[in-house]
Formats: C-alpha cells, sequence, structure tokens
C-alpha cells in the first residue's frame, strides 16, 4: 500500500521507466556522493516505507547517493492485492530491479556512480539475483531482515560484496540467513543485531542497521564519511 510523500528537501520524486512501465521513485544523490544505493522493497511495501526511508537518510548523511522506487507500477500493485501473484516472483522483481538499474545508469548525473542494493524481505533475494545479472555494476549489496535463500542456487554467483542483516531475535530467519551466507562464495559477512526482531522496531535497532549498512557501502561503493572509519 502507497502512503505519503517525501518531505526531506535533499529528495526529489522521479519517473523510473523500466520494462515498459512507469514506476514511482525517490532519489537524493549528496554532494559529492560516488556511490548510489538502489532499495528494494519487501512484499505489500513501496518506496514510502518508513524502515527504508530510515536508512536512506542515513545513508545519505553519510555521503551516499539513494534511489528508493516501487518495484510495481500502479496497476500491477493493483491486481497483486488480489491475487499475490508478484509479490514473491524473485525472478520477476529480479528483472524490474535490473530494469530500474539500467534506468539509473543512463541517466548523466548517475553514470558515474557505483552501485549497490539495499534489499528488504523478498527484496533481498531480489537484489541478489539482479547483482548476479550485472557482475560488472554492482558493487555491494546489503540485506536487511531479508530472506537470501529465496535467490536459490544464483546465490552461488553473486560477485558483489554482501552483508546480511538479520535479528537477533527473528525467529527462523537467522537460520536462513546463516545458511544462505554458507552458499556465498564472494566476500561476505552477517551482522546480528542483538534484540532485534523482523521489522528491527526494538529502541536502537534501525539505527544499527543503518550504521553498519552506511560502512559497508562506503567501503565498496567509496566516498562518504564512514570511508575514513573502515
Amino acid at each position: 500500500m502507497r502512503q505519503g510523500r517525501s518531505t526531506d528537501p535533499d529528495v526529489r520524486e522521479v519517473q523510473v521507466e523500466a520494462s515498459g512501465v512507469a514506476l514511482g521513485g525517490s532519489l537524493g544523490v549528496p554532494s559529492g556522493a560516488r556511490g548510489l544505493v538502489i532499495f528494494a522493497h519487501g512484499s505489500g511495501s513501496s518506496r514510502f516505507s518508513p524502515r527504508n526511508r530510515a536508512v536512506a537518510r542515513a545513508l545519505r548523511e553519510a555521503g551516499l547517493g539513494t534511489l528508493l522506487f516501487d518495484l510495481l507500477s500502479q496497476e500491477e500493485e493493483a491486481r497483486d492485492e488480489y491475487t499475490g501473484e508478484l509479490r514473491f516472483d524473485i525472478p520477476f522483481l529480479a528483472r524490474r530491479l535490473a530494469a530500474v538499474t539500467e534506468w539509473a545508469r543512463a541517466q548523466p548525473e548517475l553514470t558515474p556512480l557505483r552501485f549497490g542494493y539495499f534489499g528488504s524481505s523478498t527484496g533481498a533475494a531480489a537484489a541478489l539475483v539482479a547483482a548476479a545479472m550485472h557482475p560488472d555494476l554492482i558493487r555491494a549489496v546489503v540485506s536487511r531482515g531479508g530472506r537470501p535463500d529465496l535467490a536459490g542456487p544464483v546465490l552461488q554467483r553473486v560477485q558483489a560484496p554482501t552483508l546480511l542483516l538479520v535479528g537477533a531475535k527473528d525467529i527462523g530467519v537467522v537460520e536462513l540467513n546463516e545458511e544462505a551466507l554458507s552458499r556465498l562464495e564472494g566476500l561476505k559477512d552477517i551482522h546480528i543485531v542483538p534484540g532485534a526482531t523482523h521489522l528491527f522496531e526494538e529502541p536502537g535497532a534501525l539505527e544499527e542497521v543503518a550504521h553498519v549498512a552506511a560502512e559497508w557501502f562506503s567501503r565498496y561503493l567509496g566516498g562518504g564519511l564512514a570511508e575514513a572509519h573502515v
């Protein structure tokens, strides 16, 4: 369900043309940014996800650009609310994310930037599959409370440095992330947030996610305030 509008003066609303459909997007690129993090939200969410927007704000404060967008068009979303046929279709979501990445690469202001993915829930699986599709373009992936296991055998083809962030109390998902980590063959790490559940609603949990993600992206995309501390 789509709600709200961006209230951040550093973020502007854009229309992303991908796979023949128009998708709403929120783009913010701070001065001097060397990297762009493209967000892939989970099922039933949108670019207005308060958790992803909080993380995106922290990334911009660390000197990284961010692009949040709706994985589904309004027509697709309306249909999916009744059928649920698209929200768990990882290959479809990965192709859509890859198409958005191609759109971003074609924008003059974004072309010089190094690209990374931040995926949540099912969006994490889509991000990993899309990263495997663009091994020369995607430089880093971060999963928040994700289901990387849904990427299946594609995990072994992911070359981008990948960080899995999961709440210690996210029952069952911790084990799925640890199993997925064992199948990743490139640079990888897992960070378990103490006391956190699936939505990281506990005090300080989302702030820890944002801090660790900013350090990871700054390390592998370059630039950003966190780079000096890596």
